[in-house]
């Protein structure tokens, strides 16, 4: 059966997509992108912009009344009248939602049910600011497209080889029972990077590899043989390196002396570690790391000085996990496109091998290592929607629903 399969990444303030035409490729292996694109500013100004397969833009505008905020589900609606348009008499065969967490439970995608999706919500609470998001489209899309083939895939679900020792805390037993434990995030970015990196070298190739996904949320993970051994977010999308705005590792004493002496709420220090800390926080100026780079000011500059630390000290703790480094991967919009920043994190890491080649880095090449060097590094952007899309295609076969 021909048809279309529509993926959706729902935030707080948008509404990411990506359409596939799962039959346009000749060997039936993968799935096509058609279209590309996102709804911003939810609640807000929505801004609704579109690229098809080649990057070029077919719909960039403002929808709705000039002025009239869009909530998430008038958005939905909104993209779901442009595709039934756009599909132009296809059929829409399927629909795959990024779903951050998956508790420990959901270790690979899933076919999506009434007691699937109460599992899911169940979830809430280990990530208050992401599921609620995630899973509105799905109940949005199970009451007005009852019939429609839905799947979950999990951020979490792909460091689900790590340890059980790597994924302990240190607390109680009771808690561990609980659910309170190491989980990790960006799965499906790290899982998309471990394919990219096994189809240039061959899966056993890939040997021992950190990948470094940095941009708004930043995190690293070591990689052995394409399976994930450790990483440096845990029990949230909170820990490890400090991001855009979120603080990244944080000493527990430091939130019990914001509760306990400085009177802070829950909920004012939830907002301080997640929207006003990081890249933003130390700077005091941007949560963006082009414009902390373009900077002048000090405090800019001593941000992008705390990031790249915080990165080197992690990739030296990871890759004392893989015993040795065979491969360094830059990835996300900050591993992708700043040069300075990759630059100064393999200078820190000569010691383990890491050797840059200049001219390749400028250029943003895929290869930036030293020719020759110990270590490859590289630059691979990853591609979240196709591997949401890879999976769908799984689904359906496994479902019949596609030879």
């Amino acid at each position: 059966m021909s048809g279309d399969l529509l993926v959706l990444n729902s935030g707080s303030s948008s509404l990411k997509f990506a359409l596939y035409e799962i039959d346009r490729d000749p060997d039936g292996a993968d799935a096509a992108r058609h279209f590309r694109g996102q709804i911003t500013g939810l609640d807000a100004t929505p801004h609704f912009r579109v690229e098809d397969a080649s990057g070029d833009v077919v719909e960039d505008r403002h929808p709705g009344d000039e002025g009239a905020a869009l909530g998430h589900e008038e958005a939905l609606e909104f993209l779901v009248d442009w595709l039934d348009e756009a599909l132009a008499g296809r059929s829409l065969l399927a629909a795959g939602h990024r779903v951050v967490h998956g508790g420990q439970d959901f270790v690979g995608p899933v076919r999506v049910n009434a007691e699937r999706l109460e599992q899911m919500e169940a979830l809430v609470p280990l990530a208050p600011l992401h599921q609620p998001h995630n899973l509105a489209p799905i109940r949005s899309l199970s009451r007005s497209r009852p019939d429609l083939f839905q799947f979950a895939c999990f951020d979490t679900a792909f460091h689900h080889t790590q340890s059980r020792i790597e994924r302990r805390l240190a607390l109680p037993r009771h808690l561990a029972d609980e659910g309170v434990m190491r989980y990790g995030f960006h799965g499906l970015s790290y899982e998309f990077i471990a394919g990219a990196l096994a189809t240039r070298l061959g899966r056993e190739g890939t040997g021992r590899a950190v990948v470094a996904h940095l941009g708004s949320g930043a995190s690293l993970a070591a990689l052995r043989d394409g399976e994930s051994v450790a990483t440096t977010m845990g029990f949230t999308a909170l820990d490890g390196l400090p991001m855009s705005t979120r603080c990244g590792a944080l000493d527990p004493g430091a939130v019990l002396f914001l509760l306990q002496e400085k009177g802070m709420s829950a909920e004012e220090v939830s907002t301080l570690l997640y929207e006003e800390s990081g890249l933003l926080g130390v700077s005091g100026i941007s949560g963006d790391m082009r414009t902390l780079l373009e900077s002048s000011e000090p405090s800019a500059a001593e941000a992008v000085d705390v990031f790249v630390h915080r990165a080197v000290r992690e990739i030296g703790a990871l890759t004392a996990m893989l015993g040795g480094l065979d491969h360094l991967v830059f990835t996300g919009g900050i591993g992708e496109h700043a040069a300075p920043v990759r630059a100064r994190i393999c200078e820190a890491l000569g010691w383990l091998g890491v050797t840059l080649d200049r001219p390749a880095n400028q250029a943003h090449a895929e290869h930036i290592g030293e020719p020759g060097g110990r270590v490859g590094v590289w630059v691979i952007p990853t591609d979240e929607e196709r591997m949401i899309a890879q999976h769908g295609l799984d689904q359906l076969r496994e479902a019949g629903r596609v030879s």
